[in-house]
């Protein structure tokens, strides 16, 4: 058990699911933070180490079934892009304001060159973890490829961070305070780049209506 002094909010519950389900309850949060990315892996994971280092679950399993379970969410939004489709996200990317279908045109060039290296570094990158999987899926990224690239880039990140939560111990929490560092510069560096973007397409959209 954890002890006592248990933490509350989503680390609290992420202790509940590994008390109830040992293990695969770490591996079923991890799944969820796939799917609804305010749950941050950055608390479940290191809490999970720090759970194997108590005793209530060994660290292999922690790391096993916390990439299973990251395996499973990546797929699940995998199906979505593949449902969602090209045709589909084309029609959507007219009716944003802004956006114009060569903006598609020009994502999916990307995509067919670098989409692998997106797949297996996205995995290890706050936020873009979850929805990489689903331009993955409507540009139908071999299956077995993604499978591969996505287990191996969870594998990498959720070891690093139930590791240093089991090497932490009760001081667990402290990754959670670097990550947060990490994912702070990883949104600022996106607000740039949107703010960036905007302001080139209304100067272009200006220029041309000039």
């Amino acid at each position: 058990m954890i002890g006592a002094s248990e933490p509350g909010g989503i680390a609290g519950w992420a202790v509940d699911l590994m008390e109830a389900l040992g293990a695969p309850g770490a591996g079923l949060a991890v799944a969820l933070e796939n799917l609804f990315p305010p749950l941050p892996s950055e608390v479940i994971l290191p809490l999970a180490g720090f759970t194997a280092s108590q005793g209530d679950i060994s660290l292999a399993a922690a790391i096993a079934w916390t990439t299973l379970g990251s395996l499973a969410g990546a797929l699940v939004l995998y199906g979505l892009g593949a449902l969602l489709g090209r045709e589909r996200t084309r029609a959507l990317a007219a009716r944003i304001p802004l956006v114009e279908v060569s903006d598609i045109d020009r994502t999916e060039a990307w995509f067919a060159r670098h989409g692998t290296k997106a797949v297996f570094f996205g995995r290890m990158v706050p936020i873009f973890r979850s929805f990489v999987s689903i331009p993955a899926g409507i540009e139908r990224l071999r299956l077995p490829s993604f499978v591969l690239l996505t287990t191996a880039g969870s594998l990498i990140w959720n070891s690093a961070f139930i590791v240093a939560g089991y090497l932490l111990g009760q001081n667990w929490h402290v990754v959670e305070t670097y990550a947060g560092w990490f994912q702070w510069l990883v949104v600022a560096v996106v607000v740039v780049a949107v703010a960036w973007w905007v302001t080139a397409r209304v100067r272009k959209i200006r220029s041309r209506d000039t």
